[in-house]
C-alpha cells in the first residue's frame, strides 16, 4: 500500500499508537531488546532467585495465636509432624519380630537431622496401636513448621524407615502436614497437553503453521519470563508452592489469547492491502488497545485479592498478575515487531486440508459465526431466555455447597498420604487424620491443661485426648485431641467452633489460663472465616472497578451493569458444576478422583478474581468491536451483527483455547489443582459460549439504542478511554521486502 495515499486516515497520536508504530518501524531493535531482557531475567532468577515455601499466616485467629505461643515458649513443640503409619501383612505389630522391626524403623527415622523426636506407639507416646494390633502410628516431630521443612529431609526419613522394614512383613505409609507439604502440587504434562490442544485450535483458525506458532511462542515467553520474575521475588518474600501452577495457567491462557486477537486483526489489515509494518502497527493500535485494557483489568481484578488480608492469597494474586502483565507487554511490543518482519509470510505453511479463510469484510459476513449473530439477534428473546435457563440450571447445586478443606482421603489412591489416611481410618477412626492442637498458656495456673483434658474427654465428638505435653518451665502445654469425624466433615468444623466458644472457655472459667484451638482443620476454618468476612469488600472493589472502567471505555452504564451481572451468572454456573463434580461426585471418576469432599475455602474467591478479569477480556473484545461499528455509523442492532461477524469467531476460538489450557491441569494428581482447572475451564466455556455469544448479543439487541445510555452529567465527569479507535490505519512510513506478499 502506498503510505502517501491521501485517502488513508491515520490514527491520531497516542501512547499505544506511538509504541505500535515504533515497534513496527524498528523490529530488530525490539526483538533484540526482548532477547536481552529474557536472558537477564532468567539468568538472574537462576543465580539469586529464591525458593517457594508453603507459609500460611492467619492474623487475629486462634490458629495463629496457638502457633505464636508455641514458637515463643515451647519451640520444641512448635514444629509439625509427619505420621508414620505402619501395617502388618500378618500378625500383630506389638509382638515378636514385627515389634522389633517397628522399633528399629522408628529409631532410623529419629536419626534424620531435621527430626526432633519420634513417638513410641507401644508406650502410647505420640503414637498408638490399633485394638487388633495390625495398624500403628507414630508421630515424627520435625523442628520446623511444615512449610519450612526441607523436602529432602522428608524423603530421607521415608527412605530410612522403608529400608529398616524391608523383608519384615511390615509396610509404612506417611501422612501429616509435613508429608502433605512435601508431596506438593504437580501438574505432570498438563502444560504440554494444553499447548498441543491450543495449537490444534489455532491451526484450524489460521490454517497456517507460521500464524499458529506465533501465539504459542508469545505464551511461552510470557510464562517463562513471568515465572523467572516470580523466582526473583521469592528471594525477597515467601510464595506458596501452588503459585507457579496458577501463574502458568494464566500465562499460557492469556498469552495465547491476546496474541490470537492481534494476529487476527493483523491478517485482516493485510487483506485490506496494508504493508506488513503498517498492518502490524494498525493491529496493535486497534486490537492491541483491547488487549492492554483487558490485561490490566485481569491484573487489577487478581490484585484485589489483597483486600482479603491473607498474605498467601495476596501473593497468589501478585504472582499471577506478573505473567498477565508480561503477556500484555509482549503482545503490544514484541508481537508487532515480529509481525512487521513477517508481513504476508504470516500465511506460510498452509495446511492443505484447511481451506484458506477470507478475512475481508465481505468474507466475514459469509461465515457461520455471522449466521449465528444474525440468528441470535433475530430471535433475541428465545436465545436470551434459553441461555438464562441453562445458566440457572447449572447454578442450582450451589444451594448445597459445603466450603471447607478436603483431607488426604480425597487424594488419588496411589499416593502415600491417601494410603496412610485409609489405614488410620481403619485402625483408629477417621478423626485421627485431623487432630486438634490446643496450645495452653498456663503461666499462673499449672493445672489448667489437666482440667482441660478431663473436660475434653467428656465432650461429645471427641474420640480421645492425649496427656498434655509441658515445656520445661511448665507454663505452656500442648493438648492433642482427636475428633470422631474426618477433617473434611462439617461435624468436625462445627466441633472446632464448639470447642472455642463453649468447651474451652467453660473448662478454664475462673482461671487466668488461656487456650487456643489450632491444627490443620481449625486453620482452614479460620481461613474460610476470614474470606467470608472480607468477601463483601472484595466484591465491592472488583465490581466497582469494573463498572467504572467499562463506563469510561464504552460511555455506557448499561454496558457496565450488563457486563458485571452476566459475569456473575457465569461464575454461579461454573461453581454449580464444581459442586456437582467434587462434592456430589457426578462424573468424579473423569477427573481422576474416587472420593468427594468440600470445596476448598480459598478457591471460590481466587477463581472469582481470575474469572472476573478474564471474562472482561471477552466482553472488551466483543463489545469494543461492536462499539467501533456503532460509532462508525451503523445502527445499534446492525453493529451487533457486524461486530460478531468480525470478532465472534476469534472469541469462540480464544475461549476454547483458554478452557482447554485450564482443563488440561486436571491431569495432575493434586485435588486442589483439579478444582482450579475444572472451575476455570468450565467457567470460561460458559462465559465465552453461553454468555458472550448468546446472552450478551440478545440483551444488547433487545435494549437497542438504550444499551449505550449514560447520563449526561456522568459522561462529562468521567474521563475518556478509547479501546477501539474510530480510525483503523496506522502508517509507519516504512516499506521493504516484507511489504509484498510471498508466494
Amino acid at each position: 500500500m502506498d503510505n502517501d495515499d491521501t485517502s488513508v486516515n491515520t490514527e491520531p497520536r497516542s501512547g499505544l499508537t506511538s509504541l505500535a508504530r515504533a515497534c513496527a518501524r524498528h523490529p530488530w531493535r525490539v526483538i533484540g531488546l526482548w532477547i536481552v531482557l529474557i536472558v537477564i531475567v532468567i539468568g538472574a532468577s537462576g543465580t539469586v532467585g529464591g525458593e517457594l515455601v508453603d507459609e500460611f499466616t492467619i492474623p487475629n485467629s486462634d490458629t495463629q495465636r496457638a502457633i505464636d505461643l508455641l514458637e515463643e515458649r515451647f519451640p520444641e513443640r512448635s514444629g509439625e509432624a509427619a505420621q508414620i503409619v505402619l501395617a502388618s501383612d500378618s500378625g500383630r505389630l506389638d509382638e515378636g519380630a514385627q515389634r522389633e522391626a517397628v522399633l528399629a524403623a522408628l529409631a532410623a527415622a529419629a536419626t534424620i537431622e531435621d527430626v526432633q523426636e519420634v513417638g513410641d506407639p507401644f508406650e502410647g507416646i505420640d503414637g498408638r496401636v490399633s485394638d487388633d494390633g495390625t495398624i500403628a502410628f507414630a508421630d515424627a516431630l520435625f523442628t520446623e513448621l511444615s512449610f519450612d521443612v526441607d523436602v529432602e529431609s522428608v524423603d530421607d526419613m521415608r527412605e530410612a524407615v522403608d529400608d529398616a522394614l524391608e523383608g519384615t512383613g511390615v509396610r509404612a505409609e506417611y501422612t501429616g502436614p509435613v508429608v502433605l507439604n512435601a508431596e506438593g502440587p504437580e501438574t505432570g504434562t498438563s502444560e504440554l497437553i494444553g499447548i498441543i490442544a491450543a495449537a490444534i485450535i489455532l491451526l484450524i483458525v489460521f490454517g497456517s503453521l507460521v500464524a499458529t506458532g506465533l501465539p504459542i511462542i508469545m505464551a511461552i515467553v510470557a510464562v517463562g519470563t513471568g515465572l523467572s520474575l516470580l523466582t526473583l521475588a521469592a528471594a525477597i518474600t515467601n510464595f506458596n508452592t501452588i503459585t507457579p501452577v496458577l501463574a502458568t495457567m494464566l500465562g499460557l491462557a492469556v498469552g495465547i489469547d491476546y496474541s490470537l486477537f492481534i494476529v487476527t486483526r493483523f491478517r485482516q489489515a493485510l487483506s485490506q492491502g496494508l504493508s506488513g509494518p503498517d498492518a502490524a502497527a494498525t493491529a496493535t493500535a486497534t486490537a492491541g488497545r483491547a488487549v492492554a485494557f483487558a490485561g490490566l483489568t485481569v491484573a487489577i481484578s487478581i490484585l484485589a485479592l489483597a483486600v482479603v488480608g491473607l498474605d498467601f492469597i495476596t501473593k497468589l494474586g501478585v504472582a499471577a498478575s506478573m505473567t498477565v502483565l508480561v503477556a500484555v507487554l509482549a503482545a503490544v511490543t514484541l508481537l508487532p515487531a515480529i509481525l512487521a518482519k513477517l508481513g504476508h509470510r504470516i500465511n506460510k505453511g498452509r495446511v492443505p486440508f484447511i481451506p484458506e479463510r477470507d478475512d475481508s469484510a465481505e468474507g466475514r459476513e459469509r461465515t457461520w459465526i455471522a449466521s449465528w449473530g444474525r440468528f441470535a439477534t433475530g430471535h433475541a428473546w428465545l436465545v436470551g431466555g434459553l441461555a438464562l435457563a441453562i445458566l440457572i440450571t447449572l447454578a442450582l447445586p450451589l444451594f448445597w455447597v459445603q466450603i471447607g478443606s478436603s483431607d488426604a482421603g480425597t487424594n488419588p489412591e496411589d499416593t502415600t498420604s491417601r494410603k496412610a489416611y485409609d489405614l488410620l481410618a481403619e485402625g483408629f477412626g477417621a478423626g485421627f487424620n485431623g487432630p486438634f492442637l490446643i496450645a495452653v498458656d498456663q503461666t499462673d495456673d499449672p493445672d489448667a491443661s489437666t482440667r482441660l483434658v478431663a473436660v475434653l474427654d467428656d465432650t461429645p465428638g471427641i474420640a480421645s485426648v492425649a496427656e498434655p505435653a509441658l515445656n520445661d518451665e511448665g507454663d505452656t502445654a500442648v493438648v492433642i485431641a482427636f475428633p470422631e469425624t474426618s477433617p473434611q466433615s462439617e461435624a468436625t468444623s462445627d466441633l472446632v467452633q464448639t470447642l472455642r466458644t463453649d468447651v474451652v472457655p467453660a473448662a478454664l472459667a475462673g482461671s487466668s489460663a488461656t487456650a487456643f484451638v489450632g491444627g490443620q482443620t481449625a486453620a482452614f476454618d479460620d481461613i474460610a472465616g476470614r474470606i467470608l468476612d472480607r468477601f463483601g469488600l472484595f466484591l465491592l472493589v472488583v465490581i466497582g472497578f469494573t463498572f467504572l472502567v467499562l463506563s469510561m471505555a464504552f460511555r455506557s452504564i448499561v454496558i457496565a451493569v450488563k457486563a458485571s451481572l452476566t459475569t456473575l451468572l457465569s461464575l454461579l454456573a461454573a461453581f454449580g458444576v464444581l459442586v456437582a463434580v467434587f462434592q456430589f461426585g457426578w462424573g468424579i471418576g473423569l477427573v481422576g478422583l474416587d472420593r468427594t469432599g468440600p470445596i476448598e475455602s480459598f478457591l471460590p474467591i481466587i477463581v472469582f478474581a481470575i474469572l472476573f478479569g478474564l471474562s472482561m477480556d471477552y466482553e472488551v473484545f466483543l463489545v469494543s468491536r461492536i462499539r467501533e461499528e456503532y460509532v462508525g455509523g451503523a445502527g445499534a442492532q446492525q453493529a451487533i451483527r457486524t461486530g460478531i461477524a468480525a470478532i465472534g469467531r476469534v472469541v469462540v476460538a480464544a475461549a476454547t483455547i483458554m478452557a482447554l489450557v485450564f482443563l488440561s491441569f486436571m491431569l495432575g494428581d493434586d485435588r486442589i489443582i483439579k478444582e482450579f482447572g475444572l472451575g476455570l475451564g468450565i467457567a470460561i466455556l460458559i462465559d465465552g459460549f453461553i454468555v458472550r455469544m448468546a446472552l450478551v448479543p440478545a440483551i444488547m439487541h433487545i435494549l437497542n439504542e438504550r444499551a449505550w445510555y449514560i447520563p449526561h452529567w456522568l459522561d462529562r465527569l468521567l474521563p475518556g478511554i478509547t479501546i477501539e479507535p474510530k480510525t483503523s490505519v496506522v502508517t509507519t512510513g516504512r516499506v521493504g521486502q516484507e511489504d509484498t506478499p510471498s508466494e
